[in-house]
């Protein structure tokens, strides 16, 4: 995505999307409060940066030969992402409720290693280009970080502080897998006008 504020839309979408990352930051705003936690919003962008870059460094590449590839690539993505809002909305919150102790720096960043999203992230949502290009995009990336684990982490401390309030996991998961799912349904979109340009 080239377009900037496409592009931030479609990072802060996904990041905020619940998933094993944001569900060990919340679990460590539910335990620790929001500032103890605040120390594991580094360790998120050290394992998204080194993800995608791996990601977009190996597979990047085979693009150039494959031409296809990359719009093949955002349809996977798209089955992902639509089939974890239907995980998400079926789930209903379960994943967020009761998740004991707060997590570590290097549970985070593991986590976030791992994380699907980083395939979403580098194969659908940066765009190609130049290594300035990709430096000035996770600049932008890392302050969308910032700005949505801080949010997950003061959602777990208000779900902690009022329980059957207006913050539950359940709220918190439909409206994401809502937003998941028509995510989801753009990706095929712009999949498919690739193909028909193609």
């Amino acid at each position: 995505m080239t377009d900037p504020v496409a592009f931030l839309l479609a990072v802060v979408t996904l990041l905020a999307t619940p998933g094993p990352t944001n569900t060990l930051l919340a679990a460590s705003g539910a335990a620790a409060g929001l500032p103890r936690s605040l120390r594991l919003v580094p360790a998120e962008i050290a394992g998204y940066g080194l993800a995608i870059g791996l990601l977009t460094a190996v597979v990047g590449p085979a693009a150039v030969a494959a031409p296809l590839l990359p719009a093949a690539l955002k349809a996977a993505a798209a089955v992902y992402l639509a089939w974890s809002a239907a995980r998400l909305w079926r789930a209903g919150g379960a994943a967020l409720a009761g998740v004991p102790a707060p997590a570590t720096a290097a549970r985070v960043f593991a986590t976030t290693l791992l994380n699907p999203k980083a395939l979403v992230f580098a194969f659908a949502i940066f765009p190609a280009g130049s290594p300035a290009s990709f430096a000035l995009h996770f600049f932008a990336f890392a302050a969308a970080v910032v700005a949505v684990s801080t949010g997950w982490i003061a959602a777990g401390a208000a779900i902690a502080r009022s329980p059957g309030g207006v913050v539950t996991p359940a709220r918190v998961s439909r409206v994401a897998a809502a937003v998941l799912a028509l995510f989801s349904v753009l990706l095929v979109a712009d999949a498919s006008a690739a193909v028909l340009a193609g």
